[in-house]
This record gives C-alpha cells, sequence and structure tokens, in this order.
C-alpha cells in the first residue's frame, strides 16, 4: 500500500512538472516574440496606435451642436461634457435637483459655474464618469485637471473646439477612433451628412414598445389601423434603410426583461386593433403585442443581414433600477438565442454587474456577442476582469471592446483613453500570469479593437453603399 502510495505521489508530482512545464514553455514563447523586458511596451504601443471602431454613441449631428440646438442640448458651455452620465453621478452624490438645474442652465454665466460643482467634485472625479470628463478636458482643452483655477481655460477651449469638423477632429485625431455606430435618439434613422464617421443604427424600440406611431407612420405614408398596416411600416423602414444601417436597437430592458415570446400574428392582431381604439390593455395583452412585434422587427433585421444590439444590465440615470430584472436578462438573452439562431444578437454593456453570466452566454451560443459598450466608465475594474475572463474563455471574435455611449461628444475621448487602459492592462495580467503569450495578446488587439466589428458589421460592404447614400 505504501508502496502505490508513493508512486500515486510521485504521479501526483510528475503531473504537477508537467503542468507547471507547460506554463513555463508558455513563457518561454512569450519570450521569444516579445523580450520578459519590453512585452508589456509593445502591447501597450500597440493598443495606443490601433485605431477603434466605436459600436455604440448616441452622438447628435454636429450640425445640430454648431447651431447650439436648445431642444437637444442642456447649455452650450463646458457644462455640457458633464451633462450625460455624470449628471447621474452627481444626483446620486447628493446635488440637489436645484443646483443642477442651475448648473446646466444656458442662463448662468459659464464661469459661475464652477461655484455650483465645486462641493460635489471631489465626490465623483474617481468614479469611471469622472475619469472621462477629466481625461477629455486635459486632452481637449489643455488643462492638468477641471478646478476653479482651470475654468476660463475649458470655457475658451470648449467654444474654440465648436467649429465645422470638429466632430472628425475630437474622433479621429484625438481619440482614435475610425468610425462610430450611433443609436440616434431623435429620430429611428438618422440621414447623416458624415455617414462613413457616423454609421447610423436603426432604431427598433417604436417599431414594438407602444408602438409609437408618430415617430415611423408619416414618412411611410400608411394609414395605421390593423397589425398588417403596422407590419407595412416596419417593413418600409427596413426597405429604405436597411442597406445604409450597420445593425438594429432596441433598449426595451430599461422598461421590461427582454424575454420576448414568439406571439403569432393571430393573438396580437385583436390586440394591436384593441390599441388603436384606445382600449385598454391588460399586461398580458401588452406584452403579447410587445413580443410579437419585437420578433416581426428582428426578422426584418435578420432578413437584411443586420445583427440585433440589445441593452442588458445597468441602467441610466438615478434611483431607477430594478436590479432583480437585471437579474433575467443573461437567462433571457440565452432564449433568444435559442428561439432564433439564424439571428446575430449583441449584448450590450457586458450585462453589468452580471457579467461572468454573459461570458458564459458568449462561450455557449454561436449568435450571441458582447459589447464593452458604456462599461469602462460603469466600472473600470469591472472592465479589465471581464475582458481578461472573457479572453480565456469564450471565442476572441465574439467580444467588441469600446463604444462611448454619449450623445455630447466631448467624453468620448475620456471614454477612448480609458478603454485603451483597461485593455492593455488586461492583456499584461494575461501574459503575466502566463494565461497568453506575448505574441499571442499582440495578435488580439487589433481583432477586439476593431476587426470583429468590421466582420460582424460588414462594414466594407456599409462604406461602399454609403458612399452613394442617396441623402447626401
Amino acid at each position: 500500500m505504501a508502496r502505490n502510495s508513493d508512486l500515486t505521489r510521485r504521479g501526483a508530482l510528475r503531473s504537477t512538472a508537467m503542468v507547471c512545464s507547460a506554463l513555463a514553455a508558455g513563457s518561454a514563447s512569450a519570450a521569444s516574440g516579445a523580450k520578459a523586458s519590453d512585452f508589456r511596451e509593445q502591447i501597450e504601443s500597440r493598443i495606443k496606435k490601433t485605431l477603434f471602431i466605436d459600436t455604440h454613441e448616441h452622438l447628435l449631428e454636429e450640425e445640430d451642436r454648431l447651431k447650439g440646438e436648445p431642444a437637444r442640448i442642456k447649455s452650450n458651455d463646458w457644462s455640457l461634457v458633464l451633462s450625460h452620465y455624470l449628471d447621474s453621478d452627481l444626483l446620486t452624490a447628493g446635488m440637489p435637483r436645484e443646483t443642477y438645474t442651475e448648473f446646466f442652465s444656458p442662463l448662468v454665466d459659464p464661469l459661475k459655474k464652477w461655484d455650483l460643482i465645486e462641493p460635489y467634485w471631489p465626490r465623483v472625479r474617481n468614479t469611471g464618469y469622472g475619469q472621462a470628463v477629466e481625461i477629455a478636458m486635459r486632452e481637449l482643452y489643455a488643462v492638468p485637471s477641471l478646478g476653479r483655477d482651470s475654468i476660463a481655460r475649458i470655457q475658451a477651449g470648449y467654444q474654440k473646439r465648436i467649429r465645422p469638423g470638429f466632430y472628425r477632429e475630437i474622433l479621429r485625431e484625438v481619440a482614435g477612433i475610425e468610425s462610430c455606430q450611433v443609436n440616434y435618439l431623435s429620430a429611428p434613422f438618422s440621414e447623416s451628412k458624415q455617414p462613413l464617421l457616423l454609421m447610423q443604427d436603426i432604431s427598433i424600440l417604436g417599431m414594438h414598445m407602444g408602438p409609437n406611431l408618430k415617430a415611423y407612420a408619416p414618412m411611410t405614408g400608411i394609414e395605421v389601423k390593423e397589425l398588417a398596416d403596422w407590419h407595412a411600416v416596419i417593413d418600409a423602414w427596413f426597405k429604405k434603410y436597411g442597406p445604409y444601417a450597420v445593425a438594429v436597437k432596441s433598449q426595451a430592458a430599461y422598461s421590461r426583461n427582454i424575454d420576448f415570446e414568439d406571439v403569432p400574428a393571430e393573438t396580437a392582431a385583436p390586440v394591436f386593433r384593441k390599441k388603436m381604439q384606445n382600449e385598454a390593455l391588460t399586461p398580458q395583452e401588452q406584452k403579447q403585442l410587445e413580443d410579437h412585434l419585437f420578433w416581426y422587427a428582428v426578422r426584418q433585421a435578420t432578413a437584411c443581414r443586420l445583427p440585433v444590439k440589445l441593452h442588458t444590465g445597468y441602467y441610466a440615470g438615478q434611483n431607477s433600477m430594478p436590479l432583480s430584472r437585471l437579474q433575467g436578462n443573461p437567462g433571457a438573452a440565452a432564449d433568444l438565442c435559442r428561439k432564433s439562431p439564424e439571428t446575430t444578437f449583441v449584448f450590450m454593456h457586458i450585462g453589468y454587474p452580471y457579467y461572468e453570466e454573459m461570458i458564459s452566454l458568449a462561450k455557449q451560443w454561436t449568435n450571441a456577442y458582447i459589447d464593452m459598450c458604456w462599461a469602462w466608465i460603469i466600472s473600470p475594474v469591472a472592465g479589465v476582469n471581464f475582458l481578461s475572463q472573457y479572453l480565456v474563455t469564450a471565442p476572441a471574435n465574439k467580444v467588441l471592446t469600446f463604444g462611448g455611449d454619449y450623445r455630447p461628444v466631448e467624453p468620448v475621448v475620456g471614454h477612448a483613453a480609458i478603454a485603451r487602459r483597461g485593455i492593455t492592462n488586461s492583456l499584461i495580467r494575461l501574459v503575466e500570469d502566463n494565461w497568453l503569450s506575448a505574441d499571442a495578446a499582440l495578435d488580439l488587439v487589433d481583432p477586439i479593437m476593431r476587426g470583429n466589428a468590421y466582420r460582424l458589421f460588414r462594414l466594407n460592404d456599409k462604406i461602399k453603399a454609403l458612399q452613394a447614400a442617396p441623402w447626401l
């Protein structure tokens, strides 16, 4: 017995030694392609030089910013840079609503706005939202930090930047972004005058939630009375813009789980008729209608070879997030993939805070992709943890690593810088822990920053189509 035990121990030690040798071989491989002393610099340099494909923004059109369109922006001074996402942190940190309104008011002297934010800035400066803003101001306005002494320079820099072509200058030259994919919030699709820089999603949100007749029907000239009429409206949007869109997008997860059942038209038709007659629907009827219209829009997108982007996880804003609903997103996402294997689903924001479940989704389902848009500024450390785990768990071609998710263009600069730092830290961590060779890490940079997006959204084809877009 003792002899067998010794043999067992020797076998275990030999197996352990083999594992250690294999890991050491990985380290040796790393050193062969990039010396241990400089692989960090090589990874950092490669990431710094690689342009992002930005897979999610809500950017206004540049002409709206040039006009200072009051209906679409809170203010037209330096406070606008803080007006998306960081404004939520300010309220959560205790800024009174009256102070918030005054801070973003166009009627308040921009140089006096520091007094309004000063008590709250130390509370939010540390967050991803705060860091993105401060980095952007440093890069765009050449100030070391946001503070009383820098406000005049920040305001002057803000005004100087806003001139024709400033979107391209900020996105391409400062942020290192080749193109953006915009979910325009003021219309289902924007006929952008810069379509190769600001590529567009078709919003399907109002196609299946509501539905929103005012936003979609007028363009088609169809009088909507029955479900078949609404189907024709949806068809018209895909016929007109399907060749030029890169994807479709729905953020229905803000008001419900994404557990869409495949409800047949025969069931949905009488419910739709009740809706058109302004009759109250039961919660069950409303869900049946939404579910049916969701799948109708998704099938049109699939026929047009457009990926379907769906919000998952964390909510923007404050005091409004039912966390229990978010917990159901990964399971519901898996059901969507099962029900429509021919549809490409892009699950956005890593489902934060339930990102490990989202990794398992991408590992299991061929048609599931995970987008890190917004995630880097929700929690930079969670972004590093997600990407580090993802790259040794799921296929590398199914992750998209950046989308700024902003309305104003300026803070995209800070978000992109945080994302580059996070990608760098993730890859260096994996090499240092002997999970990847340095060569393997370097080989991942282009795919996860741009190559995956190029392939998934067929950007070569879209570029050709957009060069001949009929609205140009």
